[in-house]
């Protein structure tokens, strides 16, 4: 009789720890994109019912808001359970440098993940001789937007280098076109740098800038920002008071040619605008980057000292599955992580995404918390603005170097 007691006390202590599972999830993911997460957390739920889910969304701001509430937490000792970052040095040069993350190279070994996800991405993520997050999806920044009809109508095609792009540029302008790039606010400016310098330094000088091996103030970067410059001089004059959706409409209207914009601009055209991909809008690699993949990725790490340490470790098993990935990028309009995604889930656009994906190089974003530390990105807009005001072309270079020492990579 006491013994069925102890096994019956035991039976409810075990169905009470059960119940009482909880799991949360700090990101900024609201708004459009929240059906995406919502997806996620039912694939979660449906293999740990008892768990008690916490969706800790920090709206506003593409994570400006979250992530100062982050940093509060994460330095008052009460970090979430699991938090999103962009893939790389956000993550890494602020809070795995600080000691504050756990090292998930043994997930990552024992769910096979170190074979189904490249090993370019793998060593994005990678630092200090551990792997520090999970990736969900992958975005690409470098893609030229534009309107196949209007292309036609003014007798030009796609360029496929930077100075093919100015001759391009001159082209248009005579036949009337004022601007023939649209740019929009700071971001969107910082984002054509990075593709223009990729395209004018290749992969593996961009990869040189960012671990110290090439200097801002190299000549083939002072250079680049010099075609930076010339590239600008194709831009809108009104860029700062535009927003990246109000610089894509105008390659839908005619008024512009191109836009250099990550592939959010593709759900934006097929879901908000009801455009037909190859019709409505078309694409291409931004100049100088066809075999290139430059790519930012939302990931979930794991911090020190937090209490749902099990429910957790289940979480980021269903966010690098493949039943989580595709149930979450098709919703979010990016491409998994994973290479071996069910491509019939995906569109049009995003099927030619995940082929670029497996066959090109890649390389991390700046502007999108891959490759340089938040103390980097966070002062580099002020660097743009000026060289947008002077085109000043030594000066930027040298203001990004010392930054970049500052930063703790210059070298």
């Amino acid at each position: 009789m006491k013994k069925a007691l102890m096994i019956a006390t035991a039976l409810a202590v075990t169905s009470s720890a059960l119940a009482a599972g909880k799991l949360e999830i700090f990101s900024w993911w609201s708004g459009d994109e929240a059906p995406a997460l919502e997806a996620l957390i039912k694939v979660y739920k449906a293999k740990y019912p008892s768990v008690a889910v916490d969706n800790a969304t920090v709206s506003g701001g593409a994570g400006t808001n979250a992530k100062a509430v982050l940093k509060t937490r994460m330095l008052g000792g009460t970090p979430p359970d699991s938090f999103q970052a962009h893939a790389g040095q956000e993550l890494i040069g602020t809070w795995v440098v600080a000691n504050r993350m756990q090292d998930l190279t043994p997930l990552f070994k024992s769910e096979g993940w170190m074979k189904v996800f490249p090993a370019d991405l793998v060593k994005l993520i990678s630092a200090k001789g551990g792997i520090w997050s999970v990736p969900v999806n992958v975005h690409r920044s470098n893609v030229m937007w534009y309107n196949p009809a209007k292309l036609k109508e003014w007798g030009v095609s796609v360029p496929k280098t930077w100075p093919e792009f100015l001759s391009t540029c001159t082209t248009l302008k005579a036949k009337g076109v004022a601007a023939p790039l649209v740019v929009g606010e700071n971001w969107t400016e910082q984002h054509l740098w990075e593709s223009v310098m990729i395209g004018t330094l290749g992969a593996q000088g961009w990869e040189n800038l960012w671990n110290g091996s090439l200097k801002f103030t190299d000549p083939r970067v002072v250079g680049a920002f010099t075609t930076y410059g010339k590239v600008l001089d194709c831009a809108n004059k009104d860029a700062s008071g535009l927003s990246w959706q109000q610089a894509s409409d105008r390659i839908i209207d005619g008024t512009s040619a191109f836009n250099i914009m990550g592939d959010w601009a593709a759900g934006y055209f097929t879901t908000t605008k009801k455009l037909a991909p190859g019709t409505g809008f078309g694409w291409a690699a931004s100049p100088g980057t066809t075999k290139t993949f430059v790519m930012l990725a939302d990931s979930f790490g794991l911090p020190k000292g937090i209490k749902d340490q099990a429910e957790t470790m289940n979480w980021l098993k269903v966010l690098g599955s493949k039943a989580g990935q595709d149930a979450f990028n098709p919703l979010k309009g990016s491409i998994a992580a994973r290479t071996d995604s069910d491509l019939s889930k995906y569109s049009v656009y995003s099927k030619s995404a995940a082929t670029d994906w497996k066959s090109s190089k890649i390389v991390g974003s700046m502007v999108h918390g891959a490759v340089a530390p938040e103390s980097f990105t966070s002062a580099f807009g002020a660097v743009i603005d000026q060289f947008v005001a002077s085109k000043n072309s030594a000066g930027a270079a040298a203001a990004a170097q010392q930054l970049a020492v500052r930063s703790g990579f210059g070298k």
